[in-house]
C-alpha cells in the first residue's frame, strides 16, 4: 500500500529514493528502531510470563487469549522495526497493521473472564446476571470486533495502489470493529461498576457473609483488580485513539504522527499487558485459578468422572460453602 500525490504514482516504489520519498509512505516517516524494538521485547517478555504462570497455576482460558495478543503484537512491533529499515516494505506494513490492530481485542477477552469470578467470589445474588452469562455476552461480541477488524485489515491489505474505493472500505469496517470495541468496553466498565457499588452496600450494611468478607479485604484480590482496572483503562484509550486515527483515511496526519502513536497505541497497550502479567489470578485470585482448572480438567475428562459443582457453578449458595477453600490454595 502507499499514498499517491497529484498525478504521481508510487506503484513500483520498493524502497527510499528521490522518486520515492518516505513522506509518500502511508506512515511517512521512519518508525524508531529503539522504540519498536523495546515494544517487541516487552511483549516477548510478558509472552514467557504468561506462557509459565498460565501452565503452573492452570488459568487456560485466561492466559491463552493474553498469550495471543502478545504474539499478535510481538509480531506488528518486529515488523514495524523492519520499516525503520524499509518504510516501503510492503509486507512488514500489512504485517505491523493487522496484527498491532487485532492483538487489543483478544487481550479483552481476558478482562471479561473476570467478572464471573469475582462475581462468584463475592456474591452472584447481587449481580444483574447470572455469572456464567458475562463470558456468553461479552467473549461473542469481543469476537465480533475482531472479525470486523480483521476483514477491514484483510481488504486494507489486499486493495492494490489503484484501488482507492477497496482502502477506504477497508479503512471504514476497521474503524466499525474498533467502534464497536469500544462500545463493548464501555458496557463492560459501567456493568463493573454498577456491581461494585452494590457489594460495596451490601459490604457496609453489614449482611456479608464472612467468606465474601474475607475475599472482599484480601490484599492480593485487591491488588489483582486494581491491575485488571488499569488494563480496562489503558486499552479503552488506546481504542478511542485509534477511531481518531483511523477516521482520517489512510496516511492522515494523525496517522503520520509517530509520538502519538507510541503513546496512545503502544504503551496504551503495554503497560495493561505488564500489569496482567505481574499480577497474575493464579497467584492473587487463587479462586478464579481453581475454577479455570477444573473447568478444564472436566473437559478433558469427558464427563467420565463426576466432578463436584462447587467451583464451577455460580449459585451464590454453592460458591460461598467453597470460598475459603478456594482462597486458602
Amino acid at each position: 500500500m502507499s499514498n499517491s500525490t497529484g498525478h504521481i504514482s508510487y506503484k513500483a516504489c520498493t524502497e527510499v529514493g528521490p522518486s520515492c520519498p518516505v513522506e509518500a509512505t502511508v506512515l511517512g516517516y521512519y518508525p524508531n528502531l529503539g522504540v519498536n524494538a523495546f515494544l517487541a521485547a516487552a511483549f516477548g517478555l510478558c509472552m514467557i510470563g504468561l506462557i509459565v504462570t498460565g501452565v503452573w497455576k492452570r488459568t487456560w482460558g485466561y492466559s491463552l487469549a493474553l498469550t495471543a495478543g502478545c504474539i499478535l503484537e510481538f509480531a506488528g512491533y518486529i515488523a514495524r522495526a523492519l520499516l525503520h529499515e524499509n518504510p516501503w516494505n510492503s509486507d512488514a506494513f500489512q504485517t505491523q497493521i493487522c496484527a498491532i490492530i487485532l492483538a487489543p481485542t483478544l487481550i479483552c477477552i481476558s478482562i471479561y473472564l473476570t467478572l464471573k469470578h469475582a462475581t462468584l467470589s463475592l456474591n452472584p445474588a447481587l449481580s444483574r446476571l447470572r455469572p456464567r452469562l458475562y463470558p456468553l455476552l461479552f467473549v461473542p461480541a469481543d469476537v465480533s470486533c475482531l472479525v470486523l477488524q480483521a476483514i477491514g485489515g484483510s481488504l486494507a491489505a489486499s486493495a492494490g495502489y489503484d484501488e482507492p474505493a477497496l482502502l477506504l472500505a477497508g479503512d471504514r469496517v476497521i474503524i466499525a470493529g474498533i467502534a464497536l470495541q469500544s462500545a463493548v468496553l464501555a458496557l463492560f466498565g459501567a456493568v463493573c461498576a454498577d456491581y461494585f457499588l452494590r457489594v460495596r452496600r451490601w459490604v457496609a450494611s453489614g449482611e456479608a457473609a464472612a467468606e465474601a468478607l474475607a475475599t472482599w479485604h484480601d490484599r492480593r484480590f485487591r491488588r489483582f483488580c486494581c491491575a485488571v482496572a488499569g488494563a480496562y483503562a489503558g486499552i479503552l484509550v488506546r481504542c478511542i485513539y485509534r477511531i481518531a486515527e483511523m477516521a482520517g483515511g489512510w496516511g492522515n496526519p494523525i496517522m503520520q504522527d509517530e509520538p502519538s502513536f507510541v503513546v496512545l497505541e503502544g504503551f496504551c497497550i503495554v503497560i495493561p499487558v505488564f500489569l496482567l502479567t505481574a499480577f497474575p489470578p493464579g497467584f492473587l485470585f487463587p479462586a478464579m485459578a481453581q475454577r479455570e482448572a477444573q473447568r478444564f480438567r472436566r473437559k478433558g475428562r469427558k464427563g467420565s468422572e463426576k466432578v463436584e459443582p462447587t467451583v464451577s457453578g455460580d449459585e451464590g449458595q454453592t460458591e460461598q460453602k467453597t470460598a475459603p477453600e478456594a482462597l486458602s490454595v
